[in-house]
């Protein structure tokens, strides 16, 4: 924590005694106050929510600053380490970023780069459409396939006549939109633990990896994300300043003569690569049945799958199958110099210690969450909201109440932390007029709301860690990418609402929004063509 942190920090304690002292409503709400001030003016969500955490907790002890440091450690830090799952989650986060690093240091990626493009003609489409192909191969962390692709890529970017801003565009594209709805990713466990602690502040028991598998086809903003880059690709749709970008890039394209060496030496295969991650998913899946599973396991039945899924078995499965795929991948990281095992353990390690700061920021939330539960603020916001009717509109509201806060603080998980515990209450409250069903359904598409609010800053932020790496990587200028991001960004959030969140409160099904939605993107070039050009023409007679 810096002074100027810690100068907020003791200040806004001050202001949270007086606040303790006052018979007010306002003391259910301060914490979410507190930790949203402190995320969003210090860009650190870690002390952003723990500070607010502890504003709770000091108004649960009726100002007592000492005991509520207690009470936080006692009652609201200790329960959640005492937790298997949550520290399953921890482990298999750890292990995963480990698991990530492994497989960028062993090169095998550059190696499936290379066999994408290879010599063929249009270089630029395919060498696009290889680095998307390799991004969303990297289902399993954003961090890493931001510095992956870019490192892997940058160089051949402009030998084939793409611009490295537009390299950087479709690296930060497939981080976090692919990493959240990914079924094996560094963030399943966070997101898992987070659903859990939003149902349990809703009063509701559910198993937190089926509602995460059922909320994934209405999370309208990463998959719109994802369609909108392969228009772009495919359409040569770049609007905003990256059409400047690109037509400079090609300019100054020369053919290239031959594939480029992407790395000197004895390179790794793309078997080092491919066995681990398939071992990674064959081994969750196969753990979760055959460890998730009471009685015979043949056979195989979809109502033994969902009860092995809903089972007490999720952390020792998440953990034993990323180590054994991790010790996979050690064992195939290429011997290009003597004692190659401790390259790739010491891999693993720099992977591990990489994820640190984001397993702190999950206590935290876990520690606010908590601590909201005993104010009982989703009970207040419930209350609130049973008073008007707009069940339709909240799905759409928690999406843009999630983008205005990752955008302004850059940090998705921080942005989970602080509306899951408020999110979910509310739309429990307002669709408990409807048929159970609906209700599911309803709940389903509010926790999609708030991934895919939490990654849209994650995507186009300038204090986002992925729009920051993804710029580095690809060695452009932050600036740059943030200003040529951000069109694709905002166009998408519009469909988002429009296509995806909005008419879904109304009951649509998710497979029409995202057809409607995609075919819309598919035809927005043509579109702004014909407007442009109709707009052209009309000057021209005037």
């Amino acid at each position: 924590m810096n002074r100027s942190t810690l100068i907020l920090g003791t200040g806004v304690l001050a202001l949270t005694w007086v606040v303790a002292a006052w018979d007010t409503p306002l003391k259910t709400l301060w914490p979410v106050i507190v930790a949203l001030t402190l995320v969003v003016i210090t860009r650190r969500a870690f002390w952003g929510l723990l500070i607010g955490a502890f504003a709770g907790s000091v108004i649960l002890c009726n100002g007592n600053p000492w005991q509520a440091y207690l009470e936080l450690l006692s009652r609201h830090l200790a329960p959640s380490l005492s937790s298997s799952w949550k520290m399953g989650a921890i482990l298999f986060t750890l292990v995963l970023g480990g698991f990530a690093a492994v497989l960028h240091e062993g090169t095998g990626f550059q190696t499936m780069l290379h066999l994408f493009v290879g010599k063929r003609t249009n270089a630029a489409r395919r060498f696009q459409a290889a680095a998307a192909g390799l991004g969303i191969i990297c289902f399993f962390d954003g961090l890493a396939n931001s510095m992956l692709v870019g490192r892997v890529g940058k160089d051949m970017a402009e030998k084939c006549g793409v611009s490295r801003v537009k390299l950087a565009y479709i690296v930060d594209s497939t981080s976090s939109a692919v990493a959240c709805v990914a079924f094996v990713s560094t963030w399943i466990a966070y997101q898992l633990s987070m659903i859990k602690e939003g149902f349990r502040m809703a009063g509701r028991d559910v198993n937190p990896y089926l509602i995460f598998v059922k909320s994934i086809p209405y999370n309208f903003y990463c998959w719109f994300t994802l369609v909108m880059l392969f228009v772009s690709i495919f359409r040569r749709f770049n609007p905003g300043p990256m059409h400047r970008f690109e037509n400079e890039a090609r300019a100054l394209n020369t053919p290239m003569a031959e594939a480029p060496t992407l790395f000197a030496g004895k390179g790794a295969g793309v078997h080092s690569v491919l066995i681990p991650l398939i071992t990674l998913i064959s081994l969750f899946f196969l753990g979760f049945y055959v460890l998730g599973t009471t009685g015979p396991k043949w056979p195989v039945t979809a109502e033994k799958i969902a009860r092995a899924f809903g089972s007490n078995a999720g952390p020792l499965v998440l953990v034993l199958s990323s180590l054994i795929a991790t010790c996979i991948a050690i064992l195939l990281f290429p011997s290009r110099k003597d004692g190659y095992l401790l390259q790739g353990v010491l891999a693993f390690k720099e992977g591990v210690q990489s994820l640190m700061g984001p397993i702190f920021i999950l206590v935290a939330a876990w520690i606010i969450g908590s601590v909201l539960g005993e104010l009982k603020t989703a009970e207040y916001f419930s209350s609130v909201m049973s008073r008007t009717d707009a069940a339709v509109l909240i799905p759409s509201l928690i999406f843009i109440t999630g983008s205005l806060i990752s955008f302004s603080t850059g940090t998705s998980w921080g942005t989970m932390g602080i509306l899951f515990p408020l999110a979910i209450p509310i739309a429990a409250t307002a669709c408990r007029a409807g048929d159970p069903a609906w209700q599911e359904t309803y709940l389903q598409i509010s926790v999609a709301a708030v991934f895919s609010g939490a990654v849209f800053g994650d995507h186009c932020s300038p204090f986002s860690d992925t729009t920051i790496i993804s710029s580095i990587s690809c060695d452009v200028e932050p600036h740059d990418h943030i200003r040529t991001q951000i069109p694709f960004a905002l166009i998408t959030a519009v469909i988002t609402v429009f296509f995806g969140f909005l008419p879904a409160g109304l009951g649509l099904p998710s497979l029409v929004l995202l057809s409607a939605g995609a075919l819309f993107l598919m035809f927005l070039p043509t579109l702004l063509h014909r407007f442009n050009s109709s707009l052209s023409a009309r000057r021209e007679f005037e």
